[in-house]
């Protein structure tokens, strides 16, 4: 049994330390995004905002969207409020800009018989929107001034089909928080690599862009809005089959989104879960492959440290040699992330979080099997 763990362990490692290999070979190869200063934009594009209880950051959101460096005619700010009652949406019809439209997800559909809210509010307004390019974020982030001219840039000159950029947090107070900002950055990195070497799975709904008539050629949602996340990789998954070339990364720190981590152990575990409540509906391969080593390497390591007093010194070594080897290669991934995105900061808790990083896959991982159902933003979904 022990020689079994032992082989399992090792093989496990050695396939976790070639996928990290090769993540960091490909996001070399990325080329930096870079907009030249001659660009001319000629995309129209919308910003769809699905928004539900924002009051506290949609005026930060919206501020610097208004503030982009982006012609003022070619853009346009949906916000789509999903049933809020928090003064959400009185909040957004101040805004004295022409260029920021609301629509209440109230006068499409009836306030209850959904799952996926958040996937009708932008089907909704992208329905509504007058740009040839779409452009999603999220009510709680703040936008750098370049992001829709680096989108515009992509969709312009690479006849992008579908666009990632890379998300990260600010302003972190705790471990926990700097936890996730590790995490988040090192899934940066994983995204644009599975994107440059023609395998995209990975996005994040609060920076993508795609073309309005590309989403409805795939049918929108059509599919998956039985789930309630998913608005990002499993799009992504539907554009890919048609559009597998046309896929691209938007590498670049000037194309950032910044938002805020979960504060609370409690919101970060139900927004864990509704992520990983989508992992049924994935079809890629090389996502199937990569998510099983690391579940099954976080269990070898959390195992072999609860046998080790029963088992004995070797158990013991095996339990230091697999941590030792992942830890070795996350510091290899998530370095490369930090420096790049400006973060260096973040590597001084590199050891706490690598603790938590183990216990938060290996549980995580097993809990989205048994529980379909959970609770976002006040509203029992599954």
């Amino acid at each position: 049994m022990l020689s079994w763990i032992y082989f399992a362990g090792l093989s496990l490692a050695v396939a976790y330390v070639l996928e990290i290999a090769r993540t960091l070979r490909h996001w070399k190869r990325l080329p930096e995004c870079i907009v030249p200063s001659g660009f001319k934009a000629t995309t129209r594009i919308t910003v769809v905002i699905p928004a539900r209880n924002e009051a506290a950051n949609m005026d930060a959101c919206l501020q610097s969207l208004l503030q982009q460096d982006y012609p003022p005619e070619l853009m346009e700010v949906v916000v789509v409020d999903d049933f809020s009652s928090d003064g959400t949406p009185a909040l957004v019809c101040q805004m004295a800009d022409q260029r920021v439209r609301l629509l209440e997800l109230r006068n499409f559909v009836p306030p209850a018989g959904l799952n996926a809210y958040k996937k009708k509010a932008l089907e909704t307004g992208i329905a509504g929107a007058s740009g040839a390019l779409i452009a999603t974020t999220d009510a709680d982030c703040v936008l750098p001034p370049l992001w829709l001219k680096t989108l515009a840039f992509l969709y312009q000159e690479k006849q992008a089909a579908f666009v990632a950029g890379p998300v990260s947090f600010f302003e972190e107070k705790t471990l926990l928080e700097r936890f996730q900002s590790l995490d988040y950055l090192g899934m940066m990195v994983l995204t644009g690599a599975a994107i440059q070497r023609g395998q995209p799975h990975l996005a994040n709904g609060a920076n993508l862009a795609y073309p309005k008539t590309v989403f409805d050629a795939v049918g929108g949602f059509s599919g998956t809005d039985h789930l309630a996340s998913g608005d990002d990789m499993l799009l992504l998954q539907k554009i890919a089959k048609q559009h597998a070339q046309n896929i691209h990364f938007a590498k670049s720190g000037k194309a950032l989104v910044l938002t805020r981590a979960k504060a609370t152990l409690p919101e970060f575990l139900s927004q864990r879960l509704r992520w990983a409540s989508k992992s049924a509906a994935f079809r890629n391969p090389g996502l199937l492959w990569t998510l099983g080593v690391v579940f099954a390497l976080c269990w070898v390591i959390l195992l072999s440290a609860l046998i080790a007093p029963f088992a004995g010194l070797k158990m013991l070594l095996l339990f230091g040699l697999l941590f030792l080897i992942k830890s070795a290669a996350d510091y290899a991934l998530l370095s490369t992330a930090c420096r790049y995105f400006g973060r260096p900061d973040l590597l001084r808790f590199f050891w706490p979080a690598q603790v938590l990083h183990i216990a938060y896959i290996a549980f995580i991982g097993l809990a989205s099997v048994f529980r379909k159902r959970y609770v976002w933003k006040g509203r029992p979904v599954q």
